[in-house]
């Protein structure tokens, strides 16, 4: 399994670097199995000069002795020869899983900033990518929330994703690396513990085993599936807006949107709404925006979240237009959203 990891760090480096560069990366390491697992791999690389790698602890400061974990992590990564190895202690606003994660992408760039380093490369591994699968099915999301998390998305890479926690766990005792156990990973009062512990196992006796390595390909898939019609949206989208680039309100031709394929206006109007400052609607309120561009029912106004709102209005009655529109704006800035019905 270390030859695995070896073999798929410079992998995922090399989708994130051009030819011909010596790589600069971090590894973000808490500690656990996961990420030590992972800087063992790239710390070998790193010694045959095939890039050049240094890491990243982030304490939380959420749990007695944090710090000494920390300390005990940067220590094992520095002997491992990554330099620079740097700790940064964050204070996360909520002590929620939101805001712990909030509170480390931003330290993560920080980091980026400070060493000058390209990537952070991230140990999350197939558990984690079939737990995260599973919790996309309970929310009832959609594509882009089956597709699990990305191997690479800007400056953040996940080179094990095709590892089990198993392996990295083996690769650690391999390396005699001594990891940490979260004692929050055993609390099943937290929803993604109870998948970890409980659903996951329970699924694997019904339906048999194989059920983690499933899911990630269901993910891979659906990641294929979701970047396809995100890039089809997308071009959707700059066909309807009558608005200037980062212009509020965003206006929309509303013919236009009635002529989109069911799965393309769903996520232009998910995506016209965040352009204009507001949160993605949930799936009821992309479903009641759906409903105004078809002109069923009401004519709004319809309220978003962020004090957005969305109104149909018919073709002539907005200024400068001859055609019904769709406005997204909000009261004195960029969020509100506004449709308008021919």
């Amino acid at each position: 399994m270390l030859a695995s990891a070896r073999r798929a760090v410079p992998d995922a480096v090399r989708t994130a670097h051009a030819p011909g560069t010596r790589p600069f990366v971090l590894v973000a390491c808490s500690g656990g199995a996961d990420s030590l697992a992972l800087a063992a791999a790239t710390a070998f690389l790193a010694r045959t000069g095939r890039l050049r790698a240094g890491a990243i602890v982030v304490d939380h400061g959420l749990q007695d002795g944090s710090a000494g974990v920390a300390s005990t992590a940067a220590g094992q990564l520095r002997g491992l020869g990554l330099d620079p190895v740097a700790v940064q202690r964050v204070d996360p606003e909520t002590t929620s899983e939101a805001g712990a994660r909030t509170a480390r992408y931003a330290a993560f760039e920080r980091a980026l900033a400070d060493t000058g380093a390209t990537a952070i490369l991230l140990g999350h591994t197939l558990d984690d990518q079939a737990e995260q699968v599973l919790l996309g099915l309970a929310r009832g999301s959609g594509t882009r929330s089956l597709a699990g998390m990305p191997p690479a998305r800007g400056p953040y890479l996940r080179p094990l994703l095709h590892l089990r926690r198993a392996d990295t766990e083996a690769i650690c005792a391999h390396e005699r690396l001594e990891y940490w156990v979260d004692p929050t990973n055993a609390d099943t009062t937290l929803l993604r513990n109870r998948v970890r512990h409980q659903l996951l196992p329970a699924l694997d006796d019904a339906l048999g085993p194989g059920l983690a390595e499933a899911l990630a390909r269901t993910a891979q898939l659906a990641r294929r599936d979701a970047d396809h019609l995100d890039a089809a949206a997308e071009a959707a989208l700059a066909r309807v807006v009558r608005s200037a680039p980062g212009e509020v309100p965003v206006v929309l031709d509303l013919p236009g949107l009635r002529a989109l394929d069911e799965a393309l206006l769903s996520r232009v109007l998910r995506t016209a709404v965040v352009l204009c400052g507001a949160p993605a609607p949930d799936f009821e309120r992309t479903m009641a925006l759906e409903r105004l561009v078809h002109g069923a029912g009401s004519a709004g106004p319809i309220q978003l979240d962020g004090h957005a709102h969305a109104t149909r209005y018919r073709a002539g009655t907005h200024p400068g237009s001859a055609r019904a529109v769709v406005v997204l704006e909000r009261p004195g800035s960029a969020l509100q959203a506004s449709l308008w019905q021919s």
